[in-house]
């Protein structure tokens, strides 16, 4: 038997506390997506804004739908928007902001585990982590790269085993 211990990390910042002009310029643009967020059956409204190697910004919200689970998260349409827009152009990182009937959350909101796998997926085809900017009115969470959200992720090496 062997045993594998897997550990994580991230750095939070306390409301007052600097994280940088870029990571604030990034949050700023996930709240105002959260804004275009259609929630009408949760009220949940998440924006997300992803920061391309060429320094553009390509933001995405929260498409909610009757016919569940047809919606779409903010994060997943972020990266499909820039996939789609600049192919080729590389994410470095995303901002996450999500509100509810009250204003923001006081704690950082993840990405959920299809968004985490869609993180990651953009990180292995473009063989760069992705910072992962959490933001709540109580403290902004940054990770670098999707490890420290999904470290048993799936990914195209898995597809491959057993192959004849």
């Amino acid at each position: 038997m062997k045993k594998t211990d897997i550990s994580i990390g991230w750095t939070e910042y306390e409301p007052g506390e600097d994280p940088g002009r870029e990571r604030t310029e990034l949050i700023l643009a996930a709240i105002k997506a959260s804004g275009n967020a259609y929630a009408p059956y949760s009220g949940f409204r998440v924006g997300a804004a992803l920061r391309l190697e060429n320094g553009k910004i390509i933001s995405g919200c929260n498409v909610e739908n009757a016919a569940f689970p047809s919606g779409v998260c903010a994060e997943r349409n972020a990266i499909a928007a820039a996939s789609s827009s600049m192919p080729g152009v590389t994410p470095v990182a995303i901002a996450i902001a999500a509100s509810g009937g009250e204003g923001f959350t006081a704690e950082p909101v993840p990405p959920c585990g299809n968004c985490r796998q869609v993180i990651a997926e953009e990180e292995y085809r473009n063989g760069r982590k992705i910072e992962i900017i959490l933001y709540g009115t109580n403290k902004t969470i940054v990770i670098q790269g999707v490890d420290n959200l999904l470290p048993l992720k799936f990914n195209t090496k898995n597809l491959s085993q057993g192959s004849p």
